[in-house]
């Protein structure tokens, strides 16, 4: 049985993700993904609202270290150059769980409910960095397309990317704010 909340949380997600695999998401419960984890589902629930969201663990931090970034980026940046550092600044995590995001997206690709959650995810985040662009001064509706750019100039780097190192992450984000420079 783990101790720790950190520990019980990366079990029940890798159990998660082997079942969803395995048997496919609707066909597994969280009573199973709690035995496998070496829980109870009890301590499913005190860790997760649903059989959904133990795929999108460690969403929390991603927003905290997006929204920092860019509340602390450097005033003469325009709000496009700094969504590109708040991403940056967000690299660390993106390599560490570079091989849970690949076997999470192979089972979100087949799965309409995940690929609902994932969606609203992403729509939190987009609206959580033009929260924080407005906190900066730039009006509500500039901020918001500014973060849509964002996110869509991250997918651009992430699709892009091989997993090997976050140099060439880095390089890719970089790039791809370039490229979104290059278009206006």
């Amino acid at each position: 049985m783990p101790r720790s909340g950190a520990e019980a949380r990366r079990r029940l997600r890798e159990a998660a993700l082997e079942l969803y695999r395995e048997q496919g998401y609707e066909a597994t419960t969280t009573a199973q993904i709690a035995a496998r984890a070496g829980v109870t589902e009890r301590t499913y629930f005190r860790h997760f609202a649903d059989k959904r969201e133990v795929l999108f663990d460690g969403e929390d931090e991603l927003r905290r270290v997006l929204v920092d970034a860019v509340a602390t980026a450097p005033s003469e940046l325009s709000p496009l150059g700094m969504l590109a550092r708040a991403f940056t600044a967000a690299v660390p995590l993106f390599v560490a769980g570079r091989s849970v995001a690949e076997r999470r997206e192979e089972v979100i690709v087949v799965t309409a409910a995940l690929q609902e959650r994932a969606h609203a995810k992403s729509a939190a985040l987009i609206e959580d960095m033009a929260t924080a662009l407005v906190d900066r001064g730039l009006a509500r509706p500039s901020a918001l397309l500014a973060a849509q750019i964002g996110m869509a100039t991250f997918r651009r780097a992430i699709g892009a990317w091989d997993g090997r190192s976050a140099s060439e992450l880095e390089s890719l984000i970089a790039a791809a704010a370039a490229e979104v420079r290059a278009l206006s």
